[in-house]
């Protein structure tokens, strides 16, 4: 069974969107990736760290899931990171009320010994010298190392994030943070631009606009799946990446061809995770789900037409 080493966050969100708000519940971008991830067929484990304020149900929920937690410290008297945010009417804006990074602060990574072998990595949003160190710790070169960051690796710690970037072949971003990475306005200049800094395939995403893969000359789009309901964005682009990198490590092609699926996979993915708060719809999602889903996909995007 293939290999896929997750790293991330796993952590505590507070979210208030116009539909309502929560408590402190679970989140992360590691908890959201695994869970996606998870309805493939493949071996994950997720590197990170929490406090021991973190409750062990929720460790529970992600080994249920066929995710190794080995790789997720637990540091004694500490405290999990926090975020909580607040989200504007349309939901693709929002503002960060608190963050405190707790254990994350002095985080060092270290992937379990079984999975340094790991075919596929997926480097979820961390700080840059985080995920480096983990591409360091790789006994064998992975087939597909997958990159997600944001404009505030970009703001504070460029010449890092520019390091890690040389070392990856997919990166995933949203079209604000491509445009900042590459300043260039234009979405396919901005792509050709990132592509020259070492990644082969750039992913960019525009939340419900869909997704773009670009590879060289090469362009594919995948829309977002109409939703009657959007209840919280948060962990959406996560998802993405998890059923996206978790597609391709259990299908064991890299090609631009195959890529397209993954960006399918993920795109169907996200469209659940948006419909309730949190985790919630990810934890009780069923495979029969993700599957009908497909059919929309498939039917939304496939026509005839004589040329």
């Amino acid at each position: 069974m293939n290999k896929l080493l997750i790293v991330g966050t796993v952590a505590f969100d507070a979210i208030e969107t116009p539909f309502g708000k929560t408590d402190k519940i679970v989140g992360g971008a590691a908890t959201y990736i695994g869970l996606s991830a998870s309805f493939f067929d493949l071996q994950s484990a997720i590197v990170s760290v929490v406090g021991d304020d973190f409750p062990q149900e929720h460790l529970d929920l992600l080994t249920s899931r066929n995710i190794d937690i080995s790789g997720i410290e637990i540091v004694k008297g500490g405290k999990t990171f926090f975020w909580s945010g607040l989200y504007h009417n349309d939901l693709n804006s929002r503002d960060t009320l608190v963050t405190e990074l707790n254990v994350l602060a002095d985080f060092q990574p270290k992937v379990p010994q079984n999975f340094k072998d790991a075919e596929v990595v997926m480097l979820g949003n961390l700080h840059p010298l985080v995920q480096s160190s983990v591409l360091d710790q790789m006994e064998t070169t992975p087939k597909l190392v997958v990159l997600d960051t944001m404009n505030f690796w970009m703001d504070c710690a460029l010449p890092e994030l520019l390091d890690v970037i040389k070392r990856v072949d997919v990166i995933t971003i949203n079209d604000e943070e491509a445009r900042q990475l590459s300043g260039e306005y234009s979405l396919v200049k901005a792509a050709a631009k990132i592509q020259e800094l070492g990644p082969k395939y750039v992913v960019i995403k525009k939340g419900e606009h869909g997704a773009l893969l670009f590879h060289k000359s090469e362009v594919f789009f995948a829309p977002a799946l109409p939703l009657e309901e959007v209840f919280d964005p948060t962990g959406a682009g996560d998802t993405f990446a998890g059923g996206f990198s978790g597609y391709i490590a259990q299908s064991e092609n890299i090609s631009f061809e195959n890529m397209k699926n993954g960006i399918i996979y993920g795109s169907n993915l996200a469209s659940f995770c948006v419909e309730k708060f949190g985790t919630e719809r990810m934890v009780g999602l069923e495979a029969k789900e993700v599957n009908q889903r497909l059919k929309q996909f498939k039917a939304l995007t496939q026509f005839d037409i004589e040329l």
